[in-house]
């Protein structure tokens, strides 16, 4: 006859089960750390840019969505939105701030001085006010400089191969950067005597600026024109690639989106290595460096970039020993 467990029994039985093996909670998941991605520019035209970034983050062993989340903050062009946005990433106490450009820098560097903030910049991070010391910066800020204002007077030498007959050149800066604007505007006035030509420092800090950049242009009697390492314009990269096309002039950027677009040639330190490297200082602050102990890194990839289709339309001939060392002839 099989015996039956009553209903007290049974609560008995269990009851003494949990006693035997006590029930405990899992254990807690430590919360993902949070990178806040601030920059001035678009989504859509900062993709290979973000990829350049998640690769360096991987490499220092971060992997988005699994031992990291990234908050993006878009500007949209309208750096009159990055103090908003930049706050909202404080309120949000991120773990770390990585602002792209100058601009985003400027304004992450003043709304914290506790979260750590890892910059990317062309420009030299001390005279713009980012950092006391490239090889101790000091604070909560450090990050990554490649060498688009130090090339400057390379870039200058190039469009004078390119076109050498002419005696006076523009360089087109954006004054909303002032310390930017004025660092380069030094170095390229040093190198434009240095060449013996005439320097025309022109200033646009909005599309309506252009049309009277490229007015002045006729009115100065430039023969070619230089275009400032600034977020601003290297988010009009195609417009002003299509201006310089449509007004015939000769004209060097930093950045081979311009030249691809139309533009005649680039010359600048490498975006993506730029951002890559970011990635990687990223990933040591998570890891519990501390940006004051940190060098600020100099991404040393030169990129040379050429549009033979442009230089023809324009009359020019490009000297070979140029289109060797070139990283890409666009023809």
């Amino acid at each position: 006859m099989t015996g039956h467990i009553g209903r007290r029994e049974l609560i008995t039985l269990l009851g003494g089960a949990a006693v035997a093996r006590p029930l405990t909670a899992p254990a807690q998941q430590p919360a993902m750390p949070v990178i806040g991605f601030l920059r001035s520019a678009t989504a859509a035209g900062s993709a290979h840019l973000v990829t350049a970034f998640r690769q360096g983050l991987n490499e220092a062993g971060f992997v988005e969505g699994r031992n990291v989340a990234i908050e993006y903050r878009w500007a949209d062009n309208q750096n009159d939105r990055l103090l908003a946005l930049a706050s909202d990433l404080v309120r949000r106490q991120v773990t770390v701030i990585v602002a792209a450009g100058i601009p985003a820098a400027l304004v992450a560097k003043a709304v914290t001085t506790t979260i750590p903030i890892v910059f990317e910049t062309g420009s030299n991070p001390v005279e713009v006010g980012l950092v006391a010391s490239l090889n101790r910066p000091g604070g909560n800020l450090t990050g990554v400089t490649s060498l688009n204002v130090e090339v400057g007077s390379k870039r200058l030498e190039l469009l004078h191969e390119l076109v050498p007959t002419t005696r006076s050149i523009a360089l087109l800066v954006n004054p909303a950067t002032p310390a930017n604007a004025e660092a380069q505007s030094r170095n390229l006035d040093a190198a434009a005597r240095s060449l013996g030509l005439q320097l025309h420092v022109l200033h646009a800090s909005t599309e309506g600026d252009f049309d009277t950049v490229f007015a002045s242009l006729v009115q100065l009697g430039a023969g070619a024109l230089a275009i400032a390492n600034d977020p601003f314009f290297y988010s009009r990269s195609e417009q002003l690639a299509a201006l310089t096309v449509r007004h015939a002039v000769p004209t060097i950027f930093s950045y081979r989106e311009f030249v691809a677009a139309g533009g005649l040639t680039s010359y600048g330190g490498s975006l993506t290595d730029a951002y890559r490297l970011t990635g990687i200082y990223t990933g040591q602050i998570l890891k519990g460096d501390k940006p004051a102990n940190m060098p600020v890194q100099q991404a040393t990839k030169i990129e040379l970039f050429i549009n033979l289709k442009t230089a023809k339309a324009l009359g020019l001939t490009v000297p070979l020993i140029m289109q060797m060392t070139a990283d890409e002839v666009i023809e």
